[in-house]
């Protein structure tokens, strides 16, 4: 559970997605490859909120935007070498300082579901938006995460129609056999009680 907050205080400048290029504006753009075009007449309609860390506990490195870009040394640590030949993106990155980092445009698809399902419906990946919080499942999320997802999460319902309603999933939620993040630690009543705010 986060400390209680200050809602009051206020958010870094306001972030602002552009929807003619789908990047934020004003952050960081590091471009994966590994990226396409959504199906035809298919647009985001989910947020689905992930956790990482490479190496596991450790924050701050290169190594998820090395991930990202098909860039990862194998060699670099040994928790990487199955790793490689991965090909994975997320179309943002919110680090434990909430620095912002975009790799894939929010109209295109990011490959950070895998075989996933919400709602009944498959192939999440298709229509959904991926962030990643640099963290781990069981380590609580500096509150300055929250403050930055909750700004995004606004700025994404404010600029993409087809989020409405607003609907998000964690990456456990919709690949329940697979995956366990954002885990235990993250408080989605916080994250929600900042969203609407």
């Amino acid at each position: 559970m986060s400390e209680t907050p200050n809602i009051a205080t206020d958010l870094q400048p306001r972030i602002q997605v552009d929807t003619q290029t789908g990047w934020l504006q004003h952050i960081r753009h590091i471009n994966s490859p590994n990226q396409d075009g959504r199906p035809p007449g298919t647009f985001p309609e989910l947020i689905v909120i992930h956790s990482i860390s490479l190496p596991p506990g450790e924050y701050g490195g290169p190594h998820i935007d090395a991930l990202f870009t098909n860039r990862l040394d194998p060699n670099a640590h040994p928790y990487f070498a199955p790793l490689q030949g991965l090909q994975v993106s997320a179309h943002l990155l919110i680090r434990r300082t909430g620095e912002l980092v975009q790799y894939v445009p929010f109209h295109r698809r990011a490959w950070h579901a895998g075989a996933s399902c919400y709602a009944g419906r498959a192939r999440c990946n298709d229509f959904s938006i991926g962030i990643e919080l640099e963290g781990q499942d069981h380590e609580r999320y500096p509150d300055m995460q929250y403050r930055q997802l909750a700004a995004v999460i606004r700025a994404l319902y404010a600029g993409y129609s087809s989020l409405r309603p607003l609907q998000m999933a964690g990456h456990a939620e919709i690949a329940p056999e697979r995956k366990t993040d954002p885990g235990p630690a993250f408080d989605w009543e916080y994250l929600r009680l900042l969203i609407n705010h």
